[in-house]
């Protein structure tokens, strides 16, 4: 499938004219083919419109027809064999493994969300009976479903080009809800996000589905942007990015006549507690394990553990030694884009000035510009506390490891947290009391806990969250991962005293078994 560097509006594709970009290969900083034209906010309204023209008609089709769309876009992908693998690669200077592994989990999610879809549980459907005869006042009847809000804005993503991007599992959400997407296109992943795109379009055509399900837009900076959100066709947003990002889009969308939700993923230190009686029985594997999670993909998962606790004593010292071996035998390695590796050189720059802290030891020294050199830092408890930027984000290959005088002081530091996607604890049996202490607190601040392992890898599942309390996500009772982030694209509504040739089909009497459902309070199974 060539790549053009199009545009794609419904079934059709134009050539942007509000400026050019093209991508670049991060590994060697060259500049890749085609050159891409920026759309202009004429092409932003153009899609916008026709997704909002044809949203009625994609929520009304069958549910099959849905689960078959999800289906066919995961075969167009894998059809596209190593073209896009190869395209990718050349994109973010991601190995070739990882991003077959990636497009395995993009087709993976996109298969779950068929098989949620048929199922027909994320409908809601509930039924209170009418009771006409009650006391003092009669009941009408009642019967809910969830609905889909309308059409969605999905942002692609830097550090996942396929399965947080054009075809990823907010697109994959967005349409098993029943919504049309309007995609932005990242810049750093151009090409691949076109043939993600043209996998997308092929599959809504080749179902007979209206043109309006699906467009991807290409903008040069921000404006295309800003148009998409603001749109008032647009009635919600996904993004996986920077806290800055991610917070200028909810101040766009908060802004607007109608403000809509924008679900973001931001920010998140992922902090680890690392409790005496482990620390103790297998401190070194710890180590390890630490510094493979916080190097892997170069650091740049919004999972990786930034932040390391544990208790001063001869176990501590010992594990910080050998987190300093792994550490120091690091590879450098290329990063997404030079934007990202001068954030990376910022950050660590900054915390090696920092009062009270210590650079443990860093890995191979980088070889080219964009390359990032892995570091372990360390300070105290009471110079964490004394120094809010301490507790930022490094997004790359860096963490910090904090020594706190006694379990009480570990307890008041995680009190301190901002929220995050995830909080990991390593613990033995004898740890369970100061484990039971901490627990409370990341629950109030984290979307998933952790025990003995590291927060890299994110299963896509039924029960995965991937979300937690500003900032690491703009909500926190939503997830961008798993079977649950269906949830943010839809909406209930309530039907009362209707004819019944006029409820949806789902609810009408002769469907209710159809699906798994609430009727006078009694639940039952399709």
């Amino acid at each position: 499938m060539a790549i053009t560097g199009s545009i794609l509006i419904g079934n059709e594709e134009i050539v942007g004219t509000a400026g050019t970009q093209r991508a670049v290969n991060p590994a060697t900083n060259a500049e890749l083919d085609p050159v891409f034209g920026g759309g202009t906010l004429e092409d932003v309204d153009r899609a916008c419109s026709l997704a909002a023209q044809d949203f009625d008609a994609f929520r009304s089709a069958p549910l099959e027809t849905r689960a078959l769309l999800l289906e066919t876009i995961a075969d167009n992908l894998m059809a596209l064999g190593d073209e896009l693998i190869e395209r990718a690669m050349a994109e973010s200077g991601l190995p070739r493994p990882r991003l077959e592994g990636e497009r395995g989990r993009t087709c993976g999610q996109l298969r779950l969300f068929a098989s949620l879809v048929r199922e027909g549980r994320f409908l809601n459907v509930t039924v209170d009976t009418a009771l006409p005869d009650r006391k003092p006042l009669p009941r009408s009847d009642l019967r809910s479903r969830k609905i889909p809000v309308g059409p969605v804005a999905v942002f692609g993503a830097s550090n996942f080009p396929l399965a947080f991007s054009v075809a990823g599992g907010d697109t994959a959400a967005a349409l098993a809800a029943g919504c049309p997407v309007i995609a932005k296109s990242h810049p750093s992943h151009l090409g691949t996000s076109e043939l993600a795109g043209r996998a997308i379009q092929s599959a809504v055509t080749s179902l007979g589905l209206p043109a309006g399900v699906f467009s991807l837009l290409v903008g040069v900076g921000n404006e295309v942007g800003a148009a998409l959100v603001q749109h008032p066709a647009v009635q919600s947003v996904a993004f996986t990015g920077s806290r800055r990002g991610g917070q200028a889009l909810m101040a766009l969308a908060a802004a607007r006549p109608q403000p809509v939700p924008v679900f973001a993923e931001m920010s998140s230190i992922n902090p680890l507690f690392l409790l005496p009686a482990a620390l103790e029985i297998r401190g070194a594997a710890i180590a390890a394990g630490l510094v493979s999670s916080a190097t892997l993909g170069v650091g740049q998962f919004c999972t990786k553990p930034g932040l390391i606790f544990g208790i001063a004593g001869p176990a501590f010292d010992a594990f910080k030694v050998a987190a300093t071996d792994w550490i120091s035998a690091a590879a450098s390695a290329t990063m997404l884009n030079s934007g990202i590796q001068q954030a990376f050189a910022h950050g660590v720059g900054a915390l090696g000035k920092a009062n009270g802290v210590k650079k443990l030891g860093e890995g191979t020294e980088a070889t080219h510009p964009t390359a990032a050199q892995p570091a372990l830092f360390a300070t105290t408890a009471a110079e964490f506390a004394a120094n809010p930027k301490l507790s930022e984000e490094v997004f790359g290959p860096a963490a910090l490891v904090i020594e706190c005088r006694n379990a009480d002081e570990m307890v008041k530091l995680a009190n301190q947290f901002e929220g995050q996607l995830t909080a990991t604890m390593h613990l033995e049996a004898e740890d369970h009391a100061l484990a039971a202490q901490l627990l409370p607190v990341l629950e109030r601040k984290a979307g998933r806990i952790v025990i003995n392992g590291f927060p890299t890898g994110v299963e896509v599942s039924y029960a995965m969250v991937h979300g937690g309390p500003f900032p690491s996500t703009s909500d926190a009772r939503a997830t961008s991962v798993g079977a649950m982030a269906i949830e943010r694209f839809l909406r209930p509504v309530c039907y009362q005293d209707f004819p019944a040739e006029l409820l949806p089909a789902e609810l009408q009497d002769e469907h209710l078994s159809e699906h798994a459902r609430l009727v006078d309070g009694k639940l039952y199974t399709a």
